[in-house]
């Protein structure tokens, strides 16, 4: 995560403050109605377990077929259930390849395919024979395992999983009586991260490197100690060592983003260290030949944000030199072509997922720019693909109107091989949407689009939404959400924009709010509500505002500064940088890399870029939403903005999303859709008649 705000406090724009109201009926923007025993043509909650979305698109060795894993709402679990599918390339036939599964592997051969899935109270390692169709599993080491690598001979794979340990203990009990019912023991804990958002409090145990037969068999631990090493993992072509990224400081528990590659022996377990710069190196590849090591990584000058480039040096690693300096872009993952003399790699650019090639000198050639990730709720840049032996590129793709669907790259053309949605898109009238000009007030060009509702007639002004991304180091793009369908089918068009401190646009604009943040992307998010007013869709009688994480941040800072809004919701916020350093999963994090001094050192300076401290400037009738579970921007920080509005008289609510964490706040359909349907009802009853078209 990287989160958010500004130490020149922007004057109180002079907007007035809105009274409350009822809402005013909003028919005329609404999608074409239907009988109450008919079909509904408007996007609606219910529909989130419709959709489907694929995922981690695996082209075979001879880029005939592609495995992948679909996810798909499964209405009587309330979850995305994943299971995953074949497609013949040629063709674009597709059949049922596991019911329940993910992370799928092709053998070298093409022969198999390995994967992971659910057996009992752990997952496992499978094998499934593509010509039988027959699976069997191959682990029973319980820990979960990832980051699957087949070794070049296809005898082995490789795998991270985690190693139980002993939990740390002070003291001892008293002797229990047999039989008698005492409380639980104590919980001693003694390591600096203590807690990850998702999998919550940390148990006893590291992460570690295993192997294990293709075909079954005992597996065997390759790596150990008190560190978490992780993938993805490379075998070299002789089938002797393996890459693996991990901190292993003599301090490691201390370091934030320090990680080196390093190769262990399989035979022996010995490890070689790779990389030993100060900041973090990953995703190391061997060259299909051996002779070359290629893998991501930066020199930390402790910035808010530095790119990722990609390096190439020899097969120990020596004499590394960058391929993508020049890009100014962070490379997101970079996989060999099979001739060995060039890679594929992601980055993101102006708010798009591009994949493109790169030479051994430096040159880039972009091949594709609409690769899309798996998530629903919000248009973030995103996107996997896989490369075959003959430089064929399987990836996930998509645009506005769908989720992800799977693509392939072959012969300089980029083609769709599967519509997942189609049946679902055909019955809905969803917002289209369309890119907007904005200038921010120093003249620079900032990206935004805007969604409107589906029954809009041109130059009809609407209720508009400001929907802040989060990171702030991160990027919204053209894509499809279902939080913006869910705004627009309830008759709001909906802004969002990558105002400065955004990725995608080079090191210098993300670090615009180095040390800083919120700052001018106050003013950016400002400047692009005004181009939705001056454009004629939005009403400026009726602006609303939210946004999660560091949109949260943003939201809670935005009312704190003006009084345009008619109503907010701010989502997972961090209200008070002091408490969110202190409490937040990656306890180092915050303190190093977005402020100058620690919290006691400069607690002014925390306070004066804390949302919390504009409190008594709020007017406006303001909903907080946080996941039970958030241990990123925790539940006390929610909690403090709730108590501080209602001590101050603000109209307020809280709403918590039971089980959620940070990153999972709107994970399960029924809560993702409940969850805007909360926030429209608030913006519902602020929300007044719409003036005059055209005025």
């Amino acid at each position: 995560m990287r989160i958010l705000l500004s130490v020149a406090l922007i004057a109180l724009t002079p907007y007035p403050v809105l009274a409350q109201v009822e809402p005013a009926a909003q028919a005329s923007t609404q999608p074409n109605a239907a009988p109450a025993d008919g079909p509904v043509r408007g996007f609606t909650g219910a529909d989130l377990f419709g959709l489907s979305v694929a995922s981690d698109p695996q082209i075979s060795p001879d880029g005939r077929q592609i495995a992948y894993v679909r996810r798909t709402g499964d209405v009587m679990t309330d979850r995305m259930a994943g299971s995953l599918w074949l497609i013949d390339v040629a063709s674009g036939r597709q059949t049922p390849l596991v019911a329940s599964g993910s992370s799928p592997r092709w053998s070298p051969d093409g022969t198999r395919i390995a994967y992971v899935a659910g057996d009992g109270d752990a997952a496992q390692l499978f094998v499934r024979w593509v010509a039988t169709g027959v699976s069997a599993r191959i682990t029973s080491f319980p820990g979960d395992p990832g980051a699957i690598a087949w070794s070049p001979d296809g005898r082995q794979i490789a795998y991270v999983a985690n190693v139980a340990g002993d939990a740390a203990t002070l003291g001892k009990a008293p002797p229990k009586p047999e039989g008698a019912k005492w409380a639980p023991p104590l919980e001693v804990i003694d390591r600096i991260t203590y807690r990850n958002d998702g999998p919550g409090y940390r148990k006893p145990g590291y992460d570690h490197l295993f192997v294990v037969g293709a075909d079954g068999g005992a597996a065997r631990q390759l790596t150990f100690g008190r560190f978490d090493d992780g993938g993805p993992l490379s075998w070299s072509r002789d089938g002797r060592r393996i890459t693996f990224s991990a901190i292993r400081a003599k301090d490691a528990e201390r370091e934030v983003m320090n990680s080196d590659v390093y190769a262990v022996d399989v035979a022996t377990g010995a490890l070689t260290t790779l990389t030993t710069r100060d900041g973090p190196d990953g995703g190391a590849r061997w060259s299909p030949d051996g002779t070359r090591l290629a893998w991501v990584g930066f020199d930390d000058k402790r910035r808010a944000y530095e790119n990722g480039e990609l390096y190439v040096g020899g097969a120990d690693g020596a004499a590394p030199r960058s391929l993508t300096a020049s890009l100014d872009r962070t490379i997101e993952d970079a996989q060999w072509a099979g001739d060995g003399r060039s890679l594929f790699a992601s980055y993101d650019d102006h708010g798009l997922r591009k994949l493109a090639r790169i030479g051994l000198d430096g040159r880039v050639v972009p091949v594709a720019d609409n690769l899309k990730g798996d998530g629903l709720d919000r248009p973030y840049t995103g996107g996997d693909f896989s490369v075959s032996t003959g430089g064929a590129v399987a990836f996930t793709g998509g645009g506005a109107e769908a989720p992800a669907d799977v693509w392939v790259w072959s012969g300089g053309k980029a083609r769709r091989l599967t519509d997942l949605n189609a049946t679902l898109a055909a019955a809905k009238a969803l917002a289209p949407v369309r890119k907007i000009a904005v200038t921010a007030p120093d003249g620079r060009a900032i990206d935004a689009w805007i969604a409107t509702p589906p029954g809009r007639r041109p130059g009809q002004r609407v209720p508009l939404v400001l929907e802040i991304h989060g990171g702030p180091h991160a990027a919204y793009g053209p894509g499809f959400g279902t939080d913006m369908q869910l705004y627009a089918a309830a008759g709001y068009a909906v802004l969002w924009t990558n105002p400065r401190g955004s990725t995608s646009y080079g090191a210098e604009f993300a670090n615009l709010i180095n040390k800083t943040y919120p700052a001018q992307d106050y003013n950016d998010l400002m400047a692009a509500v005004d181009a939705a007013i001056a454009d004629g869709t939005a009403d400026p009688d009726n602006l609303f505002v939210t946004g999660g994480s560091g949109g949260g941040l943003l939201t809670a800072w935005i009312v704190g500064k003006n009084n345009r809004f008619k109503a907010a919701a701010t989502q997972k916020p961090v209200v008070n940088w002091i408490s969110e350093a202190l409490t937040m999963d990656n306890t180092l994090f915050t303190s190093r890399y977005w402020f100058a001094k620690l919290p006691w050192e400069d607690p002014m300076g925390y306070w004066n870029r804390s949302p919390l401290s504009l409190v008594g400037n709020v007017k406006t009738p303001t909903l907080v939403v946080v996941g039970s579970e958030d241990y990123r921007t925790p539940v006390s920080e929610a909690e403090q903005y709730y108590a501080a509005l209602r001590i101050a008289g603000v109209p307020s609510a809280l709403v918590k999303v039971p089980g959620a964490s940070h990153g999972g706040l709107a994970a399960r359909p029924s809560q993702s859709a409940a969850r805007i349907a909360a926030i429209v009802a608030w913006f519902d009853r602020y929300r007044t008649a719409t003036r005059a078209d055209g005025q």
